[in-house]
């Protein structure tokens, strides 16, 4: 998991409740580097999309009243930004980010199927899984 240092990433491992989940879940947790916003650029980028096109004309139009009122109409601008905007960047290449994954799951399952299998005893256990997961948000 890639994280910037914010205290709600970061903490004692021992008592921070992200970090005690991490580490139950077998997660690694990286941190960036300090005063570098370009190595999260993505989602720098998209959190300054976020604000641009969806919190600040939000608040512009329309008074919440209540969290989950505000969360409906985010939700509805997340499944715009997903499935029916077309992106221009690195990987979308003018496709929605629900259609650049949805193409390129095939790729996935070749690379998970084409992982060296594991002898356990006289048995084969199927692909390599790795022992830890990675994550970036």
């Amino acid at each position: 998991m890639l994280t910037d240092r914010g205290s709600e990433y970061c903490g004692n491992p021992e008592r921070h409740e992200y970090e005690l989940y991490l580490a139950i879940e077998n997660i690694d947790h990286s941190r960036t580097k300090t005063k570098s916003p370009q190595t999260n650029g993505i989602c720098e980028r998209f959190h300054k999309t976020m604000l641009d096109e969806f919190y600040r004309v939000a608040f512009r139009k329309k008074l919440y009243r209540t969290i989950p009122e505000l969360q409906a109409d985010l939700n509805e601008w997340l499944r715009q930004y997903n499935d029916r905007r077309t992106h221009q960047g690195r990987w979308c290449y003018g496709k929605t980010p629900m259609q650049t994954f949805v193409d390129s799951l095939p790729m996935a399952r070749e690379a998970d199927q084409s992982a060296e299998p594991i002898l356990i005893g006289r048995q084969l256990s199927g692909p390599v899984r790795p022992r830890r997961h990675t994550v970036q948000i």
